[in-house]
């Protein structure tokens, strides 16, 4: 919003001089140009004076100030005044009938001040340095302030796409927009499932309002790409929004196949072209964030449908053992992983199994239902878990030398609990023996993908009831948390949760699951007395 340009009656003039007939005459030629004036004798009288109207809000707009006073010279004045943050921006115009040196003008200058005259000084001139003065510390008001809006409206461009839901979105967009209007503002984004989410102190009373205003934003816009403006008066806009005066919107959207975002001001708030466009600028980036955030949760639908599709809901019943299995997604505010589980049976035994491809993203969970596919296919002729990590780790490099991926295979023996374990950079897989103590099982290997050297199988002597819990890092691993710290955590969990798998399932997900950070997969094997064939998932 553009500053108004003051008049001559506008101004207060602040004149300095300890010769009574010097201010006089100065404060008359400044009163008949229309001047407020301010006459003071002494440098100290000016600090205090100007200290009291800065603590009141009503600041003098210039100085008038002559060089040779009686407790500071006008020069050091000066440098106090341009010194202090909340004084410095008054122009100060220096005087003198006896410093009149060019020495003396330099210094006048070098201290601060934006000119100098030389008394004895027609009028005509006084008056016109001091519009000269006043003119330039508003211009430099002006840039000031458009450059603080402008600093604004990137910071929020910034806030926008930090969002992460359109409600969010549109709470931050408003929140942008108020300090460039002065007013208040609703900011409106349409969500994926269609529904329009408002953001801002002015928001519509009543939930039937939302289906007539998602209409008349998208007939503002429709046919149209861009910005547009347009006023909405009263019938159309809520009066409990703004008044009865309706409302001006500022439209924005990238593709003619997108829905609208809006930025909704007063009507009768008056505000300049500088403003208009500062919004439409603002406009465009929620425009761009809306259509981003909307892109992301569509991946994201996709991703999740598809990792559903492949991963299994319910455990298969596996002979010679009770296991169940979960796949848990981040909270909606997070990107979709690669994590996934299998449980199959094999002529050795069964084969069960965590992974975690790396990374977040549509091609992380495409690389995860490969991988998952490859293990079931290579497990048909190859049952020895280290076999199967050396086979999946070439065909990553083959097909996929971009990624890398974790996975614990445990290939189990039901009739004499002899369990051989392979570890590709996983976690490591937790005994939990129907008596003794629960411990990790020792065993590493490097990542799937990178063309290392894998070490042999990992055996382990699995007794009666004895069972296995496999996890994916997403379940315990927490920003500022040790690693080691999360481990005994989940350790101490597992052993105290009540006896089943399913039970120590849910008890894991109830204490570690809330808001969670990363998609979780866990399989969770206890050896039992049941025996016979079954599918495997």
């Amino acid at each position: 919003m553009a500053m108004p340009v003051p008049t001559a009656r506008d101004t207060t003039v602040l004149v300095v001089d300890d010769v009574d007939a010097n201010r006089c005459a100065m404060g008359a030629v400044l009163s008949r140009a229309g001047h407020r004036v301010v006459p003071l004798a002494t440098a100290s009288a000016a600090l205090i004076e100007l200290d009291t109207r800065l603590r009141a809000g009503a600041l003098p707009d210039a100085a008038l100030v002559d060089v040779g006073l009686p407790d500071l010279d006008g020069f050091e004045l000066c440098r106090r005044i341009k010194s202090h943050p909340g004084i410095a921006p008054m122009p100060v115009v220096h005087f003198s009938a006896a410093s009149i040196t060019p020495h003396d003008r330099s210094r006048g200058l070098d201290a601060g001040a934006e000119a100098y005259l030389t008394v004895p000084v027609e009028p005509e001139e006084i008056q016109a340095v001091i519009r000269a003065a006043l003119r330039g510390a508003r211009l430099r008001h002006e840039s000031a302030a458009l450059a603080g809006r402008l600093s604004r409206l990137a910071e929020a461009t910034a806030a926008l796409h930090l969002a992460r839901c359109p409600q969010e979105l549109a709470d931050a967009a408003a929140a942008a927009a108020l300090p460039l209007t002065s007013g208040p503002v609703t900011a409106f984004v349409f969500g994926t499932d269609a529904f329009l989410h408002a953001g801002g102190a002015a928001r519509p009373a009543r939930a039937t309002e939302i289906p007539a205003l998602a209409v008349l934003l998208r007939r503002a816009m429709a046919g149209c790409t861009g910005v547009r403006s347009v006023l909405a008066p009263a019938p159309l806009w809520p009066p409990e929004l703004f008044g009865v005066e309706g409302a001006r919107l500022v439209l924005a959207r990238g593709r003619a196949d997108q829905p609208p975002v809006c930025l909704a001001v007063p009507a009768r708030l008056p505000y300049g072209q500088e403003t208009e466009q500062l919004l439409s600028r603002l406009a465009q980036s929620l425009a761009v964030a809306a259509e981003s955030l909307r892109t992301y949760a569509e991946e994201r639908h996709i991703a999740l449908a598809l990792q559903r599709s492949f991963l299994p809901q319910s455990a298969p019943r596996l002979p010679g053992a009770d296991i169940a299995l979960r796949y848990v997604p981040a909270s909606s505010r997070a990107e979709i992983g690669g994590d996934f589980y299998t449980a199959l049976t094999t002529p050795a035994g069964l084969l069960v199994g965590v992974g975690d491809v790396v990374g977040h993203s549509l091609d992380a969970a495409t690389v995860m239902v490969e991988l998952r596919h490859a293990l079931r296919a290579y497990a048909t002729d190859h049952h020895e878990p280290a076999a199967l990590v050396r086979r999946l780790d070439r065909m990553l490099q083959l097909y996929h030398p971009e990624a890398t991926a974790t996975l614990c295979l445990a290939l189990i023996d039901p009739d004499t609990g002899e369990a051989r374990i392979a570890n590709a950079g996983h976690l490591p897989p937790l005994l939990l023996p129907r008596r003794g103590e629960a411990s990790f099982i020792e065993t590493r290997g490097p990542l799937l993908g990178l063309g290392l050297r894998h070490p042999p199988s990992t055996r382990v002597q699995l007794g009666p009831c004895d069972g296995l819990l496999m996890v994916t890092d997403g379940l315990i691993e927490r920003r500022g948390t040790d690693l080691a710290d999360s481990l005994e955590h989940l350790r101490r969990t597992a052993a105290a949760a009540p006896p089943g798998t399913e039970a120590l399932c849910g008890t894991l997900l109830d204490r570690f699951g809330d808001d969670l950070e990363d998609d979780v997969a866990l399989l969770a094997l206890r050896l039992s007395a049941d025996r016979g064939p079954s599918p495997s998932a």
